[in-house]
């Protein structure tokens, strides 16, 4: 009876440290990034951004809502809300998409000066923040 009561007890143990170690992970905000509107074509890597012609690089890592890769194939023909950054070459080089919801926060901030910029990044962390806590536990 004993050892059922400490087998018991150290799978608890195991459970609530899973579950503590999971939760204490916090992501912040990806830094030197824009929000953007991208249009991915039929067949990626050829996009639109904001309604500009644009090309995803050849690594390019795109993120959904609970921070898993996403494979362009996947967003062939769709038209995301995203804050992206670009690789030394000025191609798309990562992207986190966002709902239209977040996208109307942080699409209203400017980057263009200091002060907008200041403003785009507590927006954008508040959003990560907020994803954080709705995160649930694996």
């Amino acid at each position: 009876m004993n050892r059922w009561i400490r087998s018991a007890l150290a799978a608890l143990a195991l459970v609530a440290g899973t579950a503590f170690g999971q939760s204490a992970v916090m992501r912040d905000a990806p830094k030197d990034v824009k929000p953007g509107i991208i249009a991915v074509s039929p067949t990626p890597p050829v996009v639109t951004v904001d309604g500009k012609a644009d090309r995803l690089s050849p690594g390019v890592r795109v993120r959904d809502r609970n921070n898993m890769l996403v494979l362009t194939g996947q967003l062939a023909g769709r038209t995301l809300y995203t804050v992206y950054r670009r690789d030394a070459a000025g191609l798309v080089h990562e992207v986190w998409l966002l709902n239209e919801e977040e996208y109307r926060k942080v699409g209203g901030a400017s980057t263009g000066d200091p002060e907008g910029y200041r403003r785009f990044q507590e927006l954008l962390q508040l959003i990560w923040n907020a994803r954080w806590l709705l995160m649930p536990l694996k």
